[in-house]
């Protein structure tokens, strides 16, 4: 990112020098957008994925309480809605980088072992990155693209040479080697046969040059070398047994290793622990470069390697399509020149480079020598003395990475070419790429050593003790014995631990059965475990038990020829673990781990009288009668027991610890008549109730005199069988009637409120058609008014007018209320006016001076500031109202009291 914003710019021009300031400002007030520095955001990062762990280690465990909390719909819901949510994060995040993000898609991935493999060379991917990134910032190739690996890039995939299809020199392309086809299998031109046998490594070594210690007898005498298990026409464990016997002599040497005593009491010259210049490579364009594959060549190399006092060498290994793997190439440079050494073809030859290999005189320099000391000696019987190891001491000086990659940027500032890093080394005769790409393994190497050398003196302040831990740990990984796999029974549950899978018992049968067969295959055609039936395709077949031949196929995308050939063998060994008894995952994992359940007696502190840990049911078991305690306890306890297949001679720890507890001569709880003495009135009683009493359980325990057929409980058609495994049906029974329940409801509730939606739409509109004919307040009120308009003209032209008057038109304005009582309508014929002779008029004496006692709505509202009362007195308004009340409103809750008539 700061190599692409230092670019753009240098490219711009003097006008985009301020907005690039401005950016720069805003950079350095924040970080990133919501955080101010590097420090919170990772502070802020780690807490989110501290939670997040947690969060995870919160789940239920993969098992029976996984399967548990998976049978409710809500929870299996929440599980699988959050692992899309993931996989779809994790797919974004790795196609960010480049990377196969089809990790949500199951047409293109074989299993969870694929997604596993995919999501590590993921975070391999990423994590290369960020190293770059980081010695970009350090200054360390500055100027290089981040390295991506071949399997990831999509550029045109170019084999070799010899298929290039005229593409340009000057372009770099993209090789990816992962497994050549038709090639010769090089273990047939092998004079010695490989042993692939089921029994330990012996050291291939005969001759032992550079000995304080001379080699054993075991290795010198050639008649019991060629002794071989697998030579005589017996079966393989006799074989085993036989060559047992015969080398039980020489166990101790045999299984030692032959340069012990050298490498033992080996001392480091001071030479090697001072400080020295370090020597310059040359570059390779003028260094020579031998291919060596004839046993004149190996020859003169040995004679040179003799000469000099250090060489660098590696080694190029194929493991896929061989049960042990080969060693097919041997790089091995000088100062001053550069050597390939075919192994396969000088398979049986290269045991003459012991001369040199053990010569504590010369230094032997490798990187990462774990696995080439074991190569060395499985396939070319080559042991190594006085060896130094750059990747111990890359681990010495704490550098960010180990790796000879690294060290080649570091010091020697050479981008190295990992295309071929996966490639076949099988291949004969070998292409140009993979050769140059061998040779620079090896080739800069010796300056590397010479570089660690200083810093490790100067790191410790010119103090040999640091690199005289080197020498020690390079020595510690000379002594590295190599050993052959051996098969046990046990060997199968390593790789189900590593695989954390919960198998029950049928499940872990054929998977038992599945390894048997591909090691015993493997062995015999001299392939890979991987080849002849990858992990998860086995685990696969194991976990679904497929019922035909075909099915066995299906679990396999692809095929392995092996598989195919061997199928039917397959499918008798699925068959086998299917006819197993199936058990839960919880007693699989017991046995699986060697847990057998012991019952424990207690060790009590017995007497004659003492009966304190003893209880009443024990007293049959402990009559002074041992043989009649032991007879009855079986019939006991397998009358107790609800389907009990327990045999009656299990648990004889039980009955002989038993029988030790005495029974009490003498207790008070006892009454010692006998014979016919005559019971108290209680105890009779007490008699009679114990024997009216009857077990309310007795109708679920089998009859005592019934005989069950052993075979009726493993038949699945029969009663006894249905019976005894309906514990086991009952839970997946139960969650079926809960679903089935559930189902029933959630069907019901939506036909329920879809019947209702269905009401309210047919009321709304039933509602909305009987408004169509009804006429809306404004439309009423509109015709109201024309009613009263035409009303009031007809009225007009019914009054009678004088003659020569005209009647002007008044116009239209909207009634007072003061004029309403002037349109009353005409008194009646037959009214008689009122007699007010006959009334008492003093009641109004003084109304018309001071006005009314009470308000009055029809008549208008006289201020009193503007017209004054002729006698000065204030109008008294009744009932303290407001003076602010306006005309034309009358208070509806009061009423008034207007004299009668």
């Amino acid at each position: 990112m700061k190599a692409s914003r230092s670019k753009d710019s240098s490219n711009g021009g003097p006008q985009d020098e301020k907005p690039a300031e401005h950016d720069a400002g805003e950079a350095t007030k924040d970080f990133c957008p919501g955080y101010k520095d590097v420090d919170a955001f990772t502070k802020y990062a780690l807490g989110t994925v501290l939670s997040a762990t947690k969060a995870s280690a919160a789940l239920p465990q993969t098992g029976d309480d996984f399967d548990f909390y998976r049978s409710f719909p809500g929870f299996r819901e929440f599980c699988e809605t959050q692992g899309d949510r993931l996989l779809h994060c994790m797919s974004n995040i790795m196609q960010h980088h480049g990377c196969r993000s089809h990790i949500r898609d199951n047409n293109k991935l074989t299993g969870l072992e694929d997604k596993f493999d995919l999501l590590v060379d993921s975070n391999d991917v990423i994590l290369e990155k960020v190293g770059i990134l980081l010695d970009e910032a350090d200054g360390v190739n500055r100027s290089q693209k981040p390295v991506m690996p071949v399997g990831y890039q999509t550029p045109k995939i170019v084999v070799s040479s010899w298929n290039r299809k005229g593409a340009d020199p000057r372009r770099s392309e993209t090789f990816r080697l992962l497994q050549a086809r038709n090639v010769t299998r090089p273990q047939m031109r092998f004079k010695e046969k490989v042993d692939n046998s089921n029994i330990p490594f012996v050291p291939k070594i005969f001759i032992k040059p550079n000995a304080t210690k001379p080699l054993p007898s075991y290795f010198t005498d050639k008649q019991i070398r060629k002794e071989r298990p697998e030579d005589l026409d017996v079966p393989a464990a006799l074989a085993d047994f036989i060559h047992q016997q015969r080398t039980q002599e020489h166990v101790e040497d045999m299984f030692a290793h032959p340069y012990q005593h050298e490498l033992d009491h080996l001392t480091i010259p001071e030479r090697l622990l001072s400080k020295t210049e370090p020597q310059m490579f040359k570059p390779m364009a003028d260094t020579k470069c031998s291919f060596i594959d004839t046993l004149e060549d190996l020859v003169a190399l040995n004679e040179t390697l003799c000469k000099v006092s250090e060489f660098a060498v590696d080694l190029e290994h194929h493991s896929y399509r061989s049960y042990l793997g080969l060693t097919c190439l041997m790089q091995i440079s000088t100062r001053e020149q550069d050597y390939i050494i075919d192994t396969l073809e000088l398979r049986g030859e290269l045991y003459l480079l012991n001369e040199v290999f053990t010569d504590p005189d010369v230094v032997k320099v490798f990187h990462g020598a774990d696995s080439d000391i074991e190569w060395l000696q499985k396939d070319l019987g080559l042991y190594v003395v006085n060896m130094f190891d750059t990747h111990q001491a890359s681990r010495a000086l704490q550098h960010a990475r180990h790796s000879l990659d690294h060290l080649l940027k570091q010091l020697c500032n050479v981008q190295s070419d990992k295309r071929f890093q996966l490639a076949d080394w099988r291949i004969r005769p070998l292409p140009e790429e993979m050769f140059e790409y061998a040779r620079a393994d090896t080739h800069y190497l010796l300056y590397i050593y010479d570089r660690l050398r200083v810093e490790l003196l100067d790191f410790n302040h010119g103090q040999p003790a640091l690199l005289q831990s080197v020498w020690n740990k390079s020595k510690d990984i000379s002594l590295k014995k190599y050993s052959k796999p051996i098969f046990t029974e046990e060997s199968y549950q390593e790789l189900q631990r590593r695989q954390k899978r919960a198998f029950n018992t049928q499940q872990l049968s054929a998977f038992r059965l599945l390894f048997a067969w591909r090691d015993k295959l493997a062995r015999q055609e001299d392939e890979s475990t991987g080849y002849v039936l990858p992990n998860h395709m086995m685990i696969k077949v194991a976990e679904e038990l497929p019922k035909e031949p075909q099915g066995i196929i299906a679990c396999c995308n692809p095929v392995p020829p092996l598989v195919r050939q061997q199928v039917n063998e397959l499918h008798l060994l699925v068959q086998q673990a299917r006819e197993m008894p199936l058990l839960k995952a919880e007693i699989v994992a017991q046995t699986k781990k060697g847990f057998t359940p012991i019952k424990k007696v207690e060790g009590t502190l017995f007497g004659p009288h003492d009966t304190s840990r003893t209880s009443e049911s024990d007293g049959s078991v402990c009559l002074p009668d041992a043989a009649a305690s032991s007879s009855e306890l079986p019939e006991q306890k397998k009358q107790g027991a609800l389907f009990s297949e327990a045999e009656p001679e299990t648990d004889m720890d039980t009955l002989d610890a038993t029988g030790l507890v005495a029974r009490a001569k003498v207790t008070i709880f006892e009454d010692l008549t006998t014979g016919n003495a005559v019971l108290s009135v209680a105890k009779q009683k007490a008699g009679r109730i114990i024997e009216s009493f009857q077990n309310p359980f007795r109708m679920y325990l089998p009859l005592a005199d019934v005989h069950v057929n052993k075979t009726a409980k493993q038949d699945p058609s029969s009663k006894v069988y249905e019976i005894s495994q309906r514990w086991k049906l009952q839970s997946v029974e139960q969650q079926q009637k809960e679903l089935e329940v559930k189902r029933t409801a959630r069907e019901k509730s939506k036909d329920k409120a879809r019947k209702a939606a269905g009401e309210r739409k047919k009321a709304k509109l039933d509602y909305q058609e009987s408004l169509k004919d009804v006429p809306t307040v404004r439309q009423q009120v509109a015709e109201a008014a024309l009613k009263k308009e035409d009303g009031e003209g007809k009225k007009r032209e019914r009054m009678p007018s004088e003659a020569g008057e005209s009647t002007p038109v008044p116009p239209k304005k909207t009634k007072s209320p003061q004029k309403a009582p002037e349109k009353s309508p005409p008194p009646q014929p037959d009214f008689k006016p009122f007699d007010y002779s006959q009334s008492n008029l003093k009641v109004f004496a003084g109304a018309n001076a001071r006005g009314g006692m009470h308000f009055d709505p029809n008549k208008p509202y006289h201020d009193p500031t503007k017209k004054k009362n002729p006698r000065g007195n204030k109008p008294n308004l009744a009932g303290n109202r407001s003076m602010s009340y306006m005309p034309g409103k009358s208070d509806r809750g009061f009423r008034h009291n207007w004299p009668k008539r």
